[in-house]
């Protein structure tokens, strides 16, 4: 069947010189899914368009052409929704803007208040009906490809070539304008440090909080990480998986035999995500056993009201700094950008509005400067430049090495002494001072 849709193939160079216009607005896509080719087809256009703007966001790759071959953004400029490693190198040049955003709030702004020219879409090899898989991100592709002008789809042979439910994680290759395919570097993989005695302790901690049956949505970091390793060791049964991505974590449970989903009360037996990063092994993993995964659009994974429908959901994240009224900074340091909230505070109102759920912010108390001073990571209040990812209503629990706190329903008086509980002992008597004169809480 895919015959009768060759007239669409063309090389990528000749599918960007016909698409891209000046002035155009190019989504390439969030996560480890990544147009590679398409992308470096960009670059050699250089010179010949003016002020196209690139969107992408938590890029792990080594590089994006386009930005690296103008630095002097003559042609191109680069806008992020989540700063990643990579894209913290470019930050530090001046390549690239940041636009804040809580994912969820994604489709309704391609729908209705943003513009996309040109949809760079990365796909699996189509099957014999035409039809390609989303592979490692789903994202909000089909929102934003039927917005788009035009619609390029770039066929990545290492793709994982699942299909998800009822066609959750598909498109047909009649939807594209043009389609490319050539030889990719293989899928960007990320792995984790091993666990610090802080991070360790920590997580052993939240897995205390943890009962059988839990649907977990855990963040991308070290003691998300964790916390699954200790699960994965644990006496608990028949977890489950709702994560906006996932990752090895998940993985080391099932392995384990204890990412069931056989308590979940939609999407039972499969574990429901939107991206997917990690290791080569995960992404076999996803290849392997696509009858395991609902992978699904952000509508579908981030909906708050569709989390909170599940009982016990346990969302995990970290966090930079907690104030003693318990607002959370998880993504800067003053004015510089580290991340972004992504999909926190949508698991986060999930986890509430889920009977028997829990929402997680777990930080290091304190951490060591270069220069080899102490300073704490839980401070009298978010210092100015710094941003308030989520409100002091929206956090339930908060834990560093010294305890877990949960701060629903809490007074104002009574949330800055548990938060100077969990903060490190050196600083305890000075958040007390401030907490008494300052916020006349004594």
């Amino acid at each position: 069947m895919t015959n009768q849709y060759m007239h669409k193939f063309v090389t990528p160079e000749a599918a960007v010189e016909q698409a891209v216009r000046s002035g155009d607005w190019i989504d390439y896509g969030f996560g480890a899914g990544f147009p590679e080719l398409l992308d470096k087809a960009l670059a050699k256009q250089k010179g010949r368009v003016k002020d196209v703007k690139i969107r992408g966001g938590l890029v792990i790759r080594p590089r994006i052409e386009a930005v690296e071959c103008d630095p002097e953004q003559e042609s191109f400029h680069y806008y992020s929704w989540h700063i990643g490693d990579y894209e913290r190198k470019l930050q530090s040049r001046g390549l690239v803007e940041f636009l804040p955003v809580a994912l969820r709030m994604l489709p309704t702004l391609y729908r209705s208040q943003i513009r996309t020219d040109v949809a760079f879409v990365p796909v699996s090899r189509p099957d014999e009906d035409g039809y390609c898989g989303l592979g490692i991100s789903n994202y909000t592709w089909r929102v934003i490809f039927e917005h788009a002008r035009t619609v390029i789809f770039e066929i990545n042979e290492h793709y994982p070539t699942l299909q998800g439910v009822d066609g959750s994680h598909r498109v047909h290759l009649s939807e594209a304008d043009y389609v490319v395919e050539g030889v990719h570097e293989p899928l960007p993989v990320r792995s984790y440090k091993d666990p610090s005695p802080t991070d360790m302790a920590i997580a052993k901690l939240v897995v205390e909080q943890i009962p059988d049956g839990a649907v977990l949505s855990l963040g991308v970091g070290g003691v998300p990480f964790t916390v699954a390793n200790l699960l994965a060791q644990s006496d608990r049964k028949d977890l489950g998986c709702h994560t906006g991505t996932i990752s090895d974590a998940y993985l080391a449970m099932y392995e384990a035999g204890k990412l069931t989903n056989a308590r979940k009360e939609f999407d039972r037996g499969l574990s429901t995500w939107n991206l997917a990063m990690g290791s080569q092994t995960l992404y076999d993993w996803l290849q392997d056993n696509p009858k395991l995964f609902h992978p699904g659009d952000l509508d579908y994974v981030h909906c708050p009201q569709r989390i909170g429908s599940m009982s016990n959901v346990i969302s995990i994240n970290g966090g930079v700094q907690l104030d003693l009224m318990g607002q959370e900074n998880g993504e800067s340091a003053g004015y510089r950008q580290l991340s972004g909230i992504g999909g926190q505070m949508d698991f986060l109102e999930g986890a509430y509005r889920s009977p028997g759920g829990k929402g997680f912010i777990c930080l290091n108390s304190s951490r060591v400067t270069k220069e080899g001073v102490r300073k704490s990571n839980i401070v009298p209040v978010i210092s100015g430049g710094s941003v308030v990812s989520a409100p002091r209503t929206m956090i339930q629990y908060v834990a560093t090495e010294y305890g877990v706190v949960c701060l629903s329903g809490l007074s104002l008086r009574q949330r800055a002494e548990a938060m100077i509980s969990v903060a490190h002992p050196d600083f305890r008597e000075e958040l007390t001072r401030y907490a008494r004169e300052e916020m006349k809480l004594g």
